[in-house]
């Protein structure tokens, strides 16, 4: 035996001719229950991480991203735009027009906004629908609000 090498020492086990053996975890059975457990650690990491069956970390894709990012600008833009419709129609509204506006049909005034051009932003090339909905129902709100004529 080798002089440097002492009996009972990891080099002189595993030196050349005692190849390192497989740990027994990585043999047989042992093998298929790891990878077992490593394929059931994906996929819960999977469902948990992208909120399936409502619990999870909240992961989402890129096209669920951008649908809820154009979601929250439709929103910003309703909420921000929405005065300024009103006030288009308010501001130099008479009761001729406000006489006209009462007498579309209530589930047909946002095509009334629309076409009157009250729910067309600045730079687009047609009007939003979501703002024209929302001026209608304030719109609405206003009539209402006036009372019947005398």
């Amino acid at each position: 035996m080798n002089a440097g090498l002492r009996e009972g020492s990891f080099f002189s086990k595993h030196g050349k001719g005692n190849p390192v053996k497989v740990p027994s975890m990585l043999q047989g059975e042992s093998l298929k229950r790891l990878l077992q457990g490593a394929a059931i650690g994906v996929a819960l990491t999977v469902i948990v991480g992208f909120n399936w069956f409502y619990y999870g970390l909240g992961w989402t894709l890129g096209g669920t991203a951008e649908k809820m990012a154009l979601q929250r600008v439709d929103v910003a833009l309703v909420a921000a735009y929405t005065p300024v419709c009103v006030e288009k129609f308010v501001g130099p509204a008479d009761d001729a027009k406000w006489e006209e506006f009462a007498k579309v049909a209530s589930w047909r005034r946002d095509d009334y906004v629309k076409q009157a051009g009250l729910a067309t932003i600045p730079g687009a090339a047609a009007p939003n629908s979501s703002v024209a909905d929302a001026c209608a129902g304030v719109l609405t709100k206003l009539l209402d609000a006036r009372g019947p004529k005398k």
